[in-house]
């Protein structure tokens, strides 16, 4: 593996986009350190320990700021980080399975394509102007719950202004930047970024985690072989989600011989291979993103009743996490429903002279193809579930800080798996064509596993 990436730097190609990538990676981190104006950086460096190990710390700013590699407790210019564009698309992924007019243009090439990514950026816009513009009206309110108003200087129009561009600029030039990584650079530039945010956290996590068997008051918190559990821990829920991640169901598929003139097409066999985790990390943002809003409506309601359930549906709660498992269970089906489309693929296989041994073709097909479906989905949704649930459980029960159990799964491990292995596979495929070893002695890197 080692030789790999030595021979990455002896291709001139790949050498290049690598070290475009690290030179995109260092501009997005030092925007997510340049304070946004008018705001007392000193102060908010002051308080940010004090967020962090109070219950406001942890839940969903808590993952925000670990999606902005840390610039939503900077107050930095890239605050809100790529997560706008992140939900433009998703909401436009989702309407173009159920309005015909984007369903239309996903059906044009790439004409069509180009303008859904059009349409993608405008809802962008939308997003970041909403979204910053609520970030700046908290800070100079404290709706956060932790930040102290005074941090804003000069508070006023003036400022919710000034805020409301500066983030709405830093999040689409991040944004171009991420497109500038996927044509020149390596690896998917907006998944990239996002995987380098994540990882930028790790320090204060080992931070953390180093703290944590410090001795206090001459009494040890944690044994060492606490240490070793979480070791093996960390390696088996990696192991887990690699595993899981790269899962694939074949199905064979053969294509009857046609003859067109004298030449012989077809015949050929080969597989269709379903993702076991087809959604990938979808359902788990789904559910995040609204199971956010329920506990702070609930407890700014003026009954008792209402408090009491918002704090029963806070962050950590069994009610939460039961949930938030029901509903990762929910959107992992119904992400499978509107984006996978047995009917359209049995009639593609139909069209062109492909069939599935034993199987029928037509709405046959179509009826296995959607059971089958259905089973493999069932297993990854249960994955999902489980790696989406046991940061929390291993803060709860453990008493582990949030800032290092949030490594041990959840939305972060699974982003930075999928992105690394993506990754590995480009690098991979351009030491492959000019006759390199890959990272792999034994063939190249798998892509599933049957």
């Amino acid at each position: 593996m080692l030789s790999a990436f030595v021979n990455s730097f002896k291709i001139e190609e790949l050498r290049q986009r690598i070290l475009f990538t690290f030179g995109i990676i260092f501009l997005c981190r030092v925007l997510a350190k340049i304070p946004i104006a008018g705001v007392d950086y000193g102060m908010i460096t002051r308080t940010i320990e004090e967020a962090a190990s109070g219950a406001n710390g942890v839940g969903f700013f808590d993952m925000f700021n670990l999606f902005s590699g840390g610039a939503v407790q900077n107050c930095a210019v890239g605050a809100l980080g790529i997560m706008p564009y992140i939900s433009a698309s998703i909401i436009i992924q989702l309407m173009t399975a159920v309005v015909p007019a984007l369903e239309k243009l996903a059906r044009e090439g790439e004409s069509g394509r180009a303008k859904i990514t059009q349409y993608t950026r405008y809802l962008t816009v939308v997003l970041c102007a909403f979204q910053s513009f609520v970030l700046a009206k908290a800070l100079m309110t404290n709706g956060l719950g932790f930040f102290d108003p005074a941090i804003v200087q000069i508070p006023g129009i003036g400022f919710l202004l000034l805020t409301t561009m500066t983030m709405v600029t830093g999040t689409l030039l991040m944004m171009w930047l991420g497109e500038q990584i996927t044509e020149r650079g390596i690896g998917n530039g907006i998944s990239m970024i996002i995987t380098v945010n994540i990882i930028s956290r790790l320090p204060a996590a080992v931070g953390a985690m180093i703290s944590m068997f410090k001795p206090v008051d001459g009494a040890v918190r944690y044994s060492p072989f606490m240490a070793v559990t979480m070791g093996i821990m960390i390696l088996v829920v990696i192991a887990g989600v690699v595993a899981v991640t790269q899962s694939q169901q074949r199905v064979p598929v053969q294509y009857a011989k046609r003859v067109v003139g004298h030449k012989v097409y077809g015949g050929q066999h080969t597989y269709m291979p379903l993702r076991v985790n087809y959604a990938g990390v979808m359902p788990i943002i789904f559910a995040q993103a609204i199971l956010m809003f329920p506990s702070k409506i609930f407890s700014m309601l003026p009954w008792e009743g209402a408090k009491q359930i918002g704090a029963a549906l806070s962050y950590g709660t069994w009610q939460y996490m039961t949930l938030f498992g029901v509903m990762i269970l929910f959107f992992s089906y119904f992400w499978v429903a509107t984006q996978f489309n047995p009917v359209q693929i049995g009639d593609d296989l139909k069209k062109h002279g492909g069939y599935i041994p034993g199987i029928r073709p037509g709405k046959p097909t179509a009826e296995f193809l959607d059971r089958t479906m259905t089973r493999i989905t069932l297993a990854g949704a249960i994955f999902l579930t489980v790696i989406a649930v046991l940061p929390s459980v291993i803060s709860k029960r453990f008493g582990i800080p949030f800032t290092v159990a949030q490594f041990f799964g959840g939305t972060s491990l699974l982003i930075m798996v999928g992105v690394m292995l993506d990754t590995m596979r480009q690098i991979e495929s351009h030491l492959l064509m000019r006759h390199y070893d890959g990272f792999l002695k034994k063939g190249k890197l798998k892509s599933g596993r049957r």
